[in-house]
């Protein structure tokens, strides 16, 4: 099968036995040429990698006008990291390593006495949206312990752009400068983006990641639709204002963030 998305394409093929895999493969590499030479297009070989999902083997070559493509452990597609187990976790951690890089470049940016709001703005635009990249997609997948994670991320970004002390709560943060946390941010993009795709032009797209049936008594990771849920929003919004403090600790808190976010009552 072949996957196409703007200028990444992939081929895929299974089977029960490596060897019908990989003839299946190299017949569409051994076509691709022709194909390529018709349409006036041209493929990086260098570039070009080969993913075998399951046990570790030692597996023969495949090849592309002449040259060797190279086997390795996780690939990259559409800004995606792919594992060979098929495992969340390394989506993730590219995901939070690439957070880290941008908070770290921006760092002079985001301490900086430029506006609250200004900063606010750089860190949706360079560091959420790489946090959050087609998370609709994989979020689902994920554990509870890798979106912790994942939540932290926005929590020590946020607590360096207010420059927030270490006794004020990341939610009283949050809630002060008005920004949901990174579960209901992908919430409402994947809404807007299933919404987009049932109703749109397109049939493909219609129904994209369904909901499957699942036995009652089977405890499993919820699909990528399963975030839209009426029951699990009224779960996610009650677990959000809910509060493990009493509300005298929560107005310290409130009056700790504002001392550092005023110059005038420092």
């Amino acid at each position: 099968m072949l996957a196409l998305f703007a200028d990444d394409s992939a081929f895929f093929a299974t089977s029960r036995k490596l060897e019908f895999t990989l003839n299946r493969l190299q017949r569409v590499l051994d076509l691709l040429p022709e194909w390529l030479d018709k349409w006036r297009m041209a493929v990086n070989v260098g570039k070009t990698v080969a993913l075998l999902i399951g046990r570790r083997v030692a597996v023969p070559p495949l090849r592309l006008r002449g040259q060797e493509i190279e086997w390795k452990t996780h690939v990259t597609y559409s800004g995606c990291r792919i594992d060979r187990s098929l495992r969340i976790v390394p989506q993730a951690n590219h995901a939070i390593n690439m957070a880290k890089a941008a908070r770290a470049v921006l760092r002079p940016v985001l301490t900086s006495r430029l506006p609250l709001r200004t900063k606010l703005a750089v860190y949706k635009t360079y560091i959420r949206s790489r946090l959050t990249y087609a998370m609709p997609a994989w979020y689902g997948l994920c554990s509870q312990h890798t979106r912790q994670r994942i939540q932290v991320q926005q929590n020590i970004s946020l607590r360096v752009l207010t420059g927030a002390g270490r006794y004020v709560r990341n939610d009283v943060i949050a809630r002060d400068v008005k920004l949901q946390s990174i579960e209901d941010f992908v919430v409402h993009t994947a809404r807007r983006m299933y919404d987009k795709a049932d109703h749109g032009p397109q049939s493909h797209l219609w129904n994209i990641a369904p909901l499957h049936a699942r036995p009652p008594d089977r405890s499993g990771r919820a699909l990528p639709r399963e975030l839209l849920l009426p029951q699990r929003a009224e779960d996610e919004v009650s677990q959000h204002t809910s509060q493990h403090a009493t509300h005298t600790d929560i107005i310290r808190s409130q009056r700790l963030l504002r001392s550092h976010l005023d110059p005038a009552r420092r």
